[in-house]
């Protein structure tokens, strides 16, 4: 069978068959990374914090989208209505980030956060303590063939992707956009538009995912 022959393992459960796949990775002995992408809107945020809300002190969650372009930077660069394309981000600095905590030689790393109220990212704001065991990592392009996202990849002892149902998808998300301010047109031609190019881009990196999910 050649690489491109692969299909992941589907798996169709509930959040408590995902913790203790989760709590088994961090028992491992020593730190561990899990990654949780998707296209927009499909729930990896969700569960990404719901089974490092489960896990406790045993994880803490490093999220890519922390390494968002400022808006700023967008602007000078044309990008701004394009924010959460590929290269609209810092993949080496995540990169460089995932690296510090796969390592585990310092006694905190201290991790940035994306402010969705502010649309900006927030430095060193997420402290995370070198006894804690798995690291928690979510954002659309874990599994992104392209320079800096794989050197991200290969950093992350396991990649799951989240699959939703399409329509359930885009209703989710427009749904998110309005609650951060959008007005309800916006918010669908942004799902539609920007967001569903993203999307397409990441629906193409799922043969590289150690495991496909459908919550249920």
């Amino acid at each position: 069978m050649t690489s491109t022959d692969y299909r992941p393992p589907r798996l169709r459960c509930g959040l408590d068959d995902l913790v203790e796949r989760a709590r088994a990775l961090a028992g491992t002995g020593r730190r561990r990374i899990l990654g949780i992408t998707g296209a927009p809107g499909a729930g990896k945020s969700t569960l990404a914090h719901a089974v490092a809300e489960a896990l406790g002190t045993q994880a803490a969650l490093a999220g890519m989208d922390a390494f968002h372009l400022a808006n700023a930077v967008l602007a000078s660069h044309g990008s701004r209505d394009r924010k959460g394309a590929p290269d609209t981000f810092d993949p080496w600095g995540y990169a460089n980030l995932l690296r510090r905590l796969k390592n585990n030689d310092e006694p905190v790393v201290y991790a940035p956060m994306f402010d969705r109220s502010l649309e900006e990212s927030i430095g060193s704001a997420v402290p995370v303590p070198q006894d804690v065991p798995l690291i928690i990592t979510e954002g659309n392009y874990l599994l992104l063939d392209a320079a800096g996202w794989r050197e991200s990849r290969e950093l992350i002892d396991e990649v799951w992707y989240v699959e939703l149902d399409e329509d359930e998808r885009l209703r989710r998300l427009i749904r998110r956009h309005e609650a951060f301010g959008k007005p309800h047109d916006e918010a669908e031609a942004w799902a539609r538009g920007s967001d569903q190019r993203n999307a397409d881009v990441v629906e193409a990196t799922k043969g590289r995912a150690d495991l496909v999910i459908e919550l249920v």
